[in-house]
Formats: structure tokens, C-alpha cells, sequence
């Protein structure tokens, strides 16, 4: 039985990685999934993956970083197709290894407009709409595990993730009552463009930190997509302001 059929999803950032693993697995639970992303040519690779399968999608093209974008891409998801069941909030960079002291101001901005920024003005666009809404919503926000703890050497990324989380909790307690549940995932390092590009930065970092996943393997899209839908499934209604690790057991260490 597929558990999201006439649900709208949009999830930002969906041209590759988790975001794209998370709209095949929602387009094949039945959802329409408007896919976004600021690469517009993987944004439509997405969508066309998804349309070869038998789902429905549209893909828009947004820069997080842009709060009118965003309204936009809000907007354009009502028009095409009337409401805004949930909302997955992905899009994120990463930035590069260094210690704070030596992080440039340019990438410290940067990181933090599209990990802190493209979150809180999604948010804010999406809980209007989803207040409209007799049947509320939902929203999923990619965190990291770098939310809960550490991660030295990515101190600004660190700092966005932690944000992220609570972000996520704060808005959880402001719009329970008007059924609008909003939580975060925490994944650890998961194979995707983001990750393969921050290994081919600093050879060796691989598999040092592999050595800190108990169950011995770096996590797929499938992985994370998984716990996404978990979230969304309206089987778990009494659940907000979750953060949840999908981290292969890194934070029960």
C-alpha cells in the first residue's frame, strides 16, 4: 500500500544525494514530488527518473540562498498543483577542512546562507501555507550528525547544523497545536556529490572517518530517504521535534 498517494512533497536540493533518494522513495509511495535544485540539468535528471518509473514530478529551480526564490518556488508548487502536504528542507554544502581561525569570511557566509538561510526562509514559507491548510503538514530538515556533536575542521558547518536542529525544535513547539509537525534527520556521512567532494579535498579522510561508523559503511541515499519518509508517514503522527540520527550508530558511541 503506498502511504504518501495524493500528498504533494517538495524537497530542495533533490538534483542529487539524499534529496534525490528522497524523491524517488516519496514519488513511488504515490506522492506528486516537485523536485528543486539550483543545478537545473541534475534537478531535471531527478524528475525525469522519476517520470520513467510511472511517478509524477515538476522540477523548479531555486537558490535557497534567495528568500523571494523561495516564496517563488512556494508559490509555483500551489499553482501546479493546489497545496503543500510536506516539505523537506536539503539543500546544504559543506565547505571546506580547515580550523576556524583560518576560514575565510566569503565561505563562512556562504555556508551559513545556504545550510541556516535556505532552512529558516523555507520554513517560513512553508508553515504560511501549511496554515492555510485544515490538514496541517509536514516538514523534514536535513540536518547532519554534525548537528549533535563536533565535527572538527568544519567548525561554520558544524555551527549551521546545530542550528538546523534547533530551528527544528523551536518551530515543532510553535505550530504543534496547528497540526504541523516538523522534525530533522541527523545522517552521518552518506555517499553523495557533497561527500565525494569533501574526500577528494583531503585524501586519507575517507577512511579515517569510517573507522568512527560502527556498522562499518558510509550510509546510501536509500538509507536516508528511509527515515525521511519514516517522519512524513501519517502512521507516526505523535512525533515532532525529532532529530534523528541515521549515522550507522556514531552517536551511541
Amino acid at each position: 500500500m503506498q502511504r504518501f498517494i495524493d500528498q504533494v512533497v517538495l524537497i530542495t536540493g533533490a538534483g542529487s544525494g539524499i534529496g534525490r533518494g528522497a524523491a524517488l522513495a516519496f514519488a513511488r509511495e504515490g506522492a506528486a514530488v516537485v523536485v528543486s535544485d539550483l543545478n537545473e540539468e541534475s534537478g531535471q535528471e531527478s524528475t525525469s527518473l522519476i517520470e520513467s518509473e510511472g511517478g509524477q514530478s515538476t522540477f523548479i529551480r531555486c537558490d535557497v540562498t534567495d528568500p523571494k526564490q523561495i516564496a517563488d518556488l512556494v508559490q509555483s508548487t500551489l499553482e501546479k498543483y493546489g497545496r503543500l502536504d510536506i516539505a523537506i528542507n536539503n539543500a546544504g554544502i559543506g565547505g571546506n577542512i580547515a580550523k576556524l581561525a583560518e576560514v575565510p569570511e566569503a565561505e563562512y557566509r556562504q555556508v551559513l546562507d545556504v545550510n541556516l538561510g535556505g532552512v529558516f526562509f523555507g520554513m517560513q514559507q512553508q508553515i504560511r501555507q501549511m496554515l492555510t491548510q485544515e490538514s496541517g503538514g509536514r516538514i523534514v530538515n536535513v540536518a547532519s550528525v554534525a548537528g549533535l556533536r563536533a565535527m572538527p575542521n568544519n567548525s561554520v558547518y558544524t555551527a549551521t547544523k546545530h542550528a538546523v536542529v534547533g530551528l527544528t525544535k523551536a518551530a515543532a513547539m510553535e505550530y504543534a497545536r496547528q497540526n504541523i509537525r516538523i522534525n530533522a534527520i541527523c545522517p552521518a556521512f552518506t555517499h553523495s556529490g557533497m561527500v565525494d567532494k569533501l574526500f577528494a579535498l583531503a585524501p586519507g579522510y575517507e577512511q579515517k572517518l569510517l573507522k568512527n561508523i560502527p556498522l562499518g559503511r558510509y550510509g546510501e541515499p536509500e538509507d536516508i530517504a528511509q527515515g525521511i519518509l519514516w517522519l512524513c508517514d501519517p502512521a507516526n503522527s505523535f512525533v515532532t521535534g525529532l532529530a534523528l540520527p541515521l549515522d550507522g550508530g556514531m552517536m551511541a558511541m
